[in-house]
């Protein structure tokens, strides 16, 4: 079992830190899984528990110069590996001006990911920083709930607004309540809702837009297609879990969208030319 990898390219560099960052304000821990082409940094919280749930994607190829992955068997060519988001993205904030970082799974103490960033220097003499990010390899046994999971059958499917502006409006919420109340439907509307004893906030958004989805998921027509434009759909979330979210957010999306299914969940998915990630958040009664 052996993996290394190596990015010389300051752009790959400085967008592959940004997403670490991103899903380590997400999450303290999660899974990361190396496949030959992909990397997937993977939340598998239980739904029907409460948990929130995340799976982020990317393309291998898209960020690294050099990139070799020997996994666990020839037909199980992958490598599960429980990581730390957080130290991952302190060691890689350390190395934003290396002239190239080395990312290799080695045996210490323990299982670690090792990261050594060969820094610029004037002399001739190379200057190389090494951080040793202990992991944990999890075995094949479990690796099946670390599957791409699958996209529900929601009732409305919708563009998000801004996700500056959800933001403000989420903060300033979360001071009134623990709860919130999206609700959208397939004529571009949402509303953010809160209640309580003592006062009632709507926001509303219009104009949004609606996906156009397959009936397998992908995008291109089908699944809430069929639905009343003007029925609403709608969950109640914790509004901590969504906040999370929202706070985290490093990499501008060149598409953000929601899908609701009514009462159950929400599904938040963040697009950015090689990199998707996915966020579920369960409805709470």
């Amino acid at each position: 079992m052996k993996f290394r990898a190596k990015i010389i390219d300051v752009g790959c560099l400085n967008h592959f830190t940004r997403v670490v960052t991103t899903i380590s304000k997400v999450t303290k821990t999660c899974v990361l899984r190396l496949t030959p082409d992909q990397l997937f940094f993977v939340l598998s919280g239980k739904v029907a528990n409460g948990g929130v749930s995340m799976w982020c994607e990317l393309s291998q190829a898209n960020f690294f110069d050099e990139y070799q992955l020997d996994g666990v068997s020839a037909e199980a060519n992958e490598i599960c590996l429980e990581v730390t988001p957080e130290n991952l993205s302190r060691a890689l904030k350390t190395a934003q001006n290396a002239k190239a970082i080395k990312v290799k799974l080695t045996k210490k103490h323990c299982p670690c990911l090792t990261i050594a960033a060969e820094l610029p220097t004037l002399s001739s003499t190379s200057r190389v920083v090494t951080h040793d990010i202990p992991v944990d390899v999890i075995p094949r046994r479990l690796w099946h709930d670390f599957k791409e999971p699958s996209m529900p059958d929601f009732d409305v499917s919708i563009y998000l607004p801004p996700l500056k502006t959800l933001k403000n409006v989420v903060d300033r919420m979360k001071n009134l309540s623990n709860f919130l109340v999206m609700e959208a439907n397939m004529s571009g509307e949402m509303n953010l809702k809160i209640e309580t004893d003592l006062v009632s906030v709507t926001t509303h958004f219009k104009d949004l837009g609606n996906p156009v989805w397959g009936d397998d998921g992908s995008q291109g027509g089908g699944q809430a297609q069929g639905h009343d434009p003007e029925v609403t759909a709608h969950a109640r979330v914790d509004i901590r879990k969504l906040q999370q979210f929202l706070v985290g957010q490093q990499v501008n999306p060149s598409q953000a969208m929601c899908n609701i299914v009514d009462s159950r969940m929400i599904h938040l998915i963040l697009l950015y030319e090689d990199v998707s990630l996915q966020y579920f958040i369960p409805a709470v009664a």
